[in-house]
Order: structure tokens, then sequence, then C-alpha cells
């Protein structure tokens, strides 16, 4: 039987991040690593197609707490204590440059993960902490002090021996073995359901235009004109919306939509489309500052202006031309139709396509190599001041282990950082 005083579960993000601050505040503490396959922060490697977006260039606390679907309101603390801000203090402190990127996005210089993973690997051996490579670990078991009124430490059992820990942090995603470990100890776990995916859609008006992206404003309908409204809360406390809506860049793709405002419906509808079995359908304004009606009075001015030329020609809004023109001719307007001879049904059929066009969704695809999912141990298992079970003393949580998931962007990574960092600190004492 081999004894640590802390053991971490999982080599990923928050597991290496989580065992370097325990060992740098608290140098005498024995730490092991146990990570289940043959390979460490697999995650790191892939994620931001292999340039590892660290995390996002938002430092309130509270604005980053709008990324969060599920964790929102637990963050808010965490954030304060450590965001953003000591995400890049940390990698600059160990020589990783770093970068900011139009869109907030923050990855380092060199454009590869494995200068990331480089570091982590680099620190834990030079702070000595044990990396165990192909153990995983298949149940755990407190310790129960003499008063037997708490948890004194844990045993960790693995498939080849036994393990004995003071403390043990918990980062190991969303495995479904330890969920069902933790299920056996009496946790709240939720099921784990896709949170980042694109929109398999099949339709000629959207045919061909594979690369396409623009500016939208994308609504999930209810599933029957009679059923109530989807209502939930995007992005902040105080902006609740009667439905699941959201605007960014789409982009246009083989196999339906993908982009920012895409990805962010999937994240914030998770388990309302995952109820609907991913069939539903959408409706786009493709010109998202403007209504039907000013779009309707616009396109009686150009037909003034306009009037001899032919209107799939004339670009009348600001949209990518090959979009114009197939929702020019899904509008029933014949390809050689001047302005003059558009009547009044035709005027509307085009306005309504270019800001209430409804698409039928009849499938997801996974967000590049990039699989997040929403579901994990229920947050109110835990302490966020420690990230401590509030169940077992001496079992910390860190990463999408919990019920937390965020938007693409470098979220997800800032939540496993926050929650490594505190859970490592309260470890170390």
């Amino acid at each position: 039987m081999t004894d640590f005083d802390v053991i971490v579960i999982g080599g990923g993000a928050a597991g290496f991040y989580g065992a370097i601050h325990m060992a740098s505040s608290n140098p005498g503490l024995k730490i092991a690593i146990l990570e289940k396959s043959g390979q460490v922060l697999s995650k790191v490697k892939i994620s931001g197609g292999g340039r590892c977006n660290v995390t996002h260039a938002i430092y309130d606390p509270l604005e980053l707490t709008t990324n969060y679907p599920r964790g929102q309101r637990e963050l808010l603390g965490p954030f304060h204590r450590h965001g953003s801000s000591n995400t890049v203090a940390f990698f600059e402190k160990h020589g990783i440059r770093l970068k900011t990127e139009p869109d907030g996005r923050i990855f380092p210089v060199s454009n590869s993960s494995q200068t990331i993973i480089s570091l982590f690997v680099r620190e834990i051996d030079a702070l000595g902490v044990t990396l165990l490579k192909k153990t995983p670990v298949t149940d755990l078991a407190p310790i129960k002090s003499k008063s037997l009124s708490a948890t004194a430490g844990w045993k960790v059992h693995t498939t080849e021996k036994t393990y004995t820990a003071g403390k043990v942090l918990l980062a190991t995603g969303s495995d479904l073995k330890i969920w069902n470990v933790l299920r056996k100890l009496d946790y709240r776990v939720e099921p784990a359901i896709p949170s980042l995916f694109t929109f398999n859609i099949t339709d000629e008006r959207i045919s061909g235009l594979q690369g396409v992206s623009t500016p939208a404003r994308v609504e999930v309908l209810p599933r029957k004109p009679t059923s109530a409204a989807i209502t939930l809360t995007l992005g902040s406390r105080s902006d609740k919306v009667n439905s699941l809506v959201a605007e960014g860049p789409l982009l246009i793709t083989h196999w339906g939509m993908s982009g920012p405002a895409i990805l962010k419906l999937s994240a914030w509808g998770a388990l309302v489309l995952n109820a609907c079995n991913y069939h539903f359908t959408i409706r786009i304004n493709w010109l998202p500052y403007y209504h039907m009606n000013a779009v309707l009075k616009h396109l009686k001015e150009v037909k003034e202006v306009e009037s001899r030329k032919t209107v799939l020609r004339t670009h009348a809004v600001d949209i990518p031309r090959r979009l114009w023109i197939n929702l020019v001719l899904a509008s029933e307007i014949p390809r050689d139709m001047i302005w003059s001879d558009l009547t009044k049904k035709q005027m509307e059929q085009l306005a309504h396509q270019l800001t209430r066009s409804e698409f039928r969704v009849v499938g997801k695809s996974t967000f590049k190599e990039e699989f997040v999912t929403a579901g994990g141990v229920d947050l109110k298992e835990v302490n966020f001041k420690t990230f401590e079970s509030r169940r077992h003393a001496n079992l910390y949580f860190a990463g999408e282990i919990l019920n937390v998931d965020a938007v693409t962007g470098g979220f997800n990574f800032q939540n496993a950082w926050t929650g490594a960092y505190l859970a490592a600190i309260a470890i170390a004492g």
C-alpha cells in the first residue's frame, strides 16, 4: 500500500494546474497524479485547433460569468479570486508568451498547445509530483476518523493496487465511471449531454454556400405553435428573453450551420435541444439590426431607384452575394425579373426571407474535436470557496467533473484553472 498526502485523479488541465499550485504552495506535500490512459493533457493538445485557447480576455468577473450556461452564479466569487488575469499572469510567470486575438481568445504566441503541455510536464517533474499513467481508478472509499464523524482520508482503488491519501482532488472531466463511483457515495450527478455542437440542416437556401459567414440573429422556435415559448436567461441575469436566441457570426457548412451564434445557442439550449432529440426549427434574421418592416421599406426604396435592374444582380442589402441570390430565388422571384415588375407579395416574401427565414434542424455534429458536455456533480454538493465537497471532508472537485460548462472561447479552460487553483490553495493549507 502506497501513501500520498494528496492524490489528484485525472491528468488533464485541472489536474496538472492543481498539482502545480499545491506543490508550489506547500513543497512538503507528497502528491501523485493518477491518469487512466497512457497520455496526459489530451484536451489541451486539441484545444483551439491545436493552438490551446488558454483563456479569454474578459477581466471583469461578472462579465466573465455570463459565458457559463451552467455555473454562472457559482463562479462569480471564484473568478474574483482567480480569473482570466491570474491565468495570464501564471503562464507569463512561467515564460509562456501569450497573445490576444481580435475576438478575445488568448493563445500562446507559439500557436502550439505543446508549449502548454511541455510547461505542465516540466513543472510537475521539477516540483517532485509523481505521475502514474495507465492507472484507472475503480473506486473511492472514505477513511473515517477515530470519532467516525468525519473523513480522515481516502482509499483510492485502481486496477492494480490501492493507494491512500489524506486528500483527493477529482479532475476527471466527464468520466462516467468516476461519476458512478460518486453516485455510490450518494452524490447527485447530472447526466452528460452535449453542450457545444453544430446544427445539421439540409436546405436549398444554403446549398453550395459552404464557408460563407455573416452576422445573424438566430432563434429556436417552440416545437408547436401553441406551446409556451422557451424561457431562458442568456448571458446576464438582467437580460431575460422569452426565447432561446443568440446573435453573432453564423457560418454555413457542408452539413448545415456553425459559428459563434450557433454554438452559443447549443450551449445555452443544451438541455432543451437534447429533450427534443435535436429536431427543431430555427428562425434567422440575416440582417440582425433590422426588423421586417424596416427591410420592407428599404426594398421599396431600392425598387424606385433600381427599377430597370434585375433583382438577382442588385445585391440590395449587406449580406454575402451568394446568400442574397438564394434568398431571392426562395422568395419566388424569377432570375430575370426586374425591380419594377416585383409584386407586393414578392417584396414581402423577400423581406420575410431576409429577416424571418425558418430552417429545420435534423440533428447535430460535434464542434471540431472539442467535445464539451453539460452534466456532472450537482453544484449544490460543492463549497465554491474551496471547491471541497459539502458531503465529505478532504474531497475536492475541479474542471468538467462539475456541472459547469461554457461557450467556446477559452471559458471552459478558465473554469478548470479557477477551480483547480482554489482547491489547491485549500489543500496546501
